[in-house]
């Protein structure tokens, strides 16, 4: 450039020229997650007493948090991993989020590897599970999916699970605001396989290109494999933001 001349608009402001080269994939619906990115289960000690009232037991928290502690090592439904599963318990383990029988069946089965001297104390802590009272969602689910909503943007939940979500949706108000529920344990495929991801967007009537899966783990991110973009948060703790202002940045137009 001779020494005279007038830089360009490029050379004065270069992080604005790159941004207005950048292109983005046009995003025309949302997959979600549901446990660990729009809800958590309710803390641990405050499941454990709910399910021993439910069974007409009055726990003190020392002693409900001590049972909480050996139910999460044993395996809790939207909780940790077990740390190990009983051989006996093996084949509903591996099917628990393709029929509803064994989900309920693994989980009131680790849980019943805890003895906490209370009767039905496994299937009180199970219906916890069905019920919105044993669930939080997350303070930032609601104005994000409204949001979603008013911009047009089509929303469907996509979940590895074996039992209806869809009452949680309808206590907590936000069923209108979900296009689709695509739940493993209906369609016969859990993430991270692609079939889930495109029985999703079929229901939306988008393309992969078009469509964003946000969840918290590997399998959610799986979505890329069916041609989806992919957004992964840490989940959050009952309660607390998880994030999911993100989303809204993702889908301006």
């Amino acid at each position: 450039m001779p020494d005279h001349a007038e830089p360009t608009d490029a050379a004065r402001h270069p992080d604005e020229a790159t941004r207005r080269g950048a292109s983005r994939r046009p995003v025309k619906a949302v997959l979600f997650d549901f446990h660990g990115t729009l809800a958590q289960v309710e803390e641990p000690g405050q499941w454990v007493l709910g399910a021993a009232a439910a069974c007409g037991v009055e726990l003190d928290r020392t002693r409900a948090i001590g049972l909480a502690d050996r139910l999460l090592t044993a395996g809790r439904a939207g909780g940790p991993l077990p740390a190990r599963v009983p051989p006996h318990l093996a084949e509903l383990w591996a099917d628990r989020d393709l029929y509803e029988h064994a989900h309920r069946g693994a989980y009131t089965g680790l849980a019943a590897t805890v003895d906490a001297g209370i009767d039905g104390f496994a299937e009180a802590l199970y219906e916890r599970l069905l019920v919105p009272a044993g669930w939080i969602p997350y303070p930032d689910t609601t104005p994000t999916l409204a949001a979603l909503r008013e911009a047009g943007v089509r929303v469907a939940v996509v979940s590895n699970i074996g039992f209806d979500i869809r009452p949680l949706f309808d206590a907590w108000g936000l069923a209108d605001l979900v296009d689709a529920f695509v739940l493993s344990y209906e369609v016969g495929r859990c993430k991270p396989d692609p079939a889930i991801f495109w029985r999703a967007c079929g229901l939306l009537g988008v393309d992969p290109e078009e469509t964003l899966m946000v969840g918290d783990t590997p399998a959610d991110a799986g979505a890329v494999a069916a041609g989806c973009a992919a957004l992964v948060l840490p989940a959050a703790d009952p309660g607390r933001p998880s994030g999911l202002g993100a989303v809204l940045d993702l889908t301006r137009r």
